[in-house]
């Protein structure tokens, strides 16, 4: 295997890693919660806050998968809807005074601010499966590996 095969998969699996470390660090540690005390409690807003897990990992996805040619398109959109979702919820959040708490959590503002945050989850989501497919593309054994 040459130098930039190496790299090209190393940056693949730690973007790999990063990007899904957000999405199963709240259902991991919410699990191991009903576990131990028998309290169900998920921390939907996780994500967000390891947002720059999110944005280095997506950063190496996006680069691995310029340098393989392969899964570009699906990876940067993955990323790209994610940061205009959480971009766009947040200053949303603080024009409205939602983030201030100068407006109650409720009525349409709320709902369209959650509404922004499931899209977020969504994206990152398919993000991760862009990743994934990544991964089992490049490590998937060429022809002339075989030989």
């Amino acid at each position: 295997m040459n130098r930039k095969a190496f790299l090209t998969k190393l940056m693949a699996v730690i973007g790999t890693v990063l990007v899904c470390l957000p999405l199963l660090a709240p259902l991991l540690l919410s699990l191991i919660l009903w576990f131990e005390e028998r309290i169900f409690r998920f921390d939907y807003l996780m994500p967000a806050e390891l947002f720059v897990f999110v944005l280095a990992g997506g950063l190496l996805l996006i680069w691995a998968a310029w340098r393989a040619h392969l899964r570009l398109k699906p990876i940067a959109w993955g990323l790209g809807v994610a940061v205009g979702m959480l971009v766009g919820g947040q200053t949303f959040a603080v024009v409205t005074g939602l983030a201030s708490g100068a407006r109650e959590p409720a009525g349409w503002a709320w709902t369209l601010l959650l509404a922004s945050l499931a899209v977020f989850w969504l994206a990152l989501i398919l993000l991760c499966f862009g990743a994934v497919g990544l991964l089992i593309d490049l490590m998937r054994p060429t022809r002339l590996e075989k030989e």
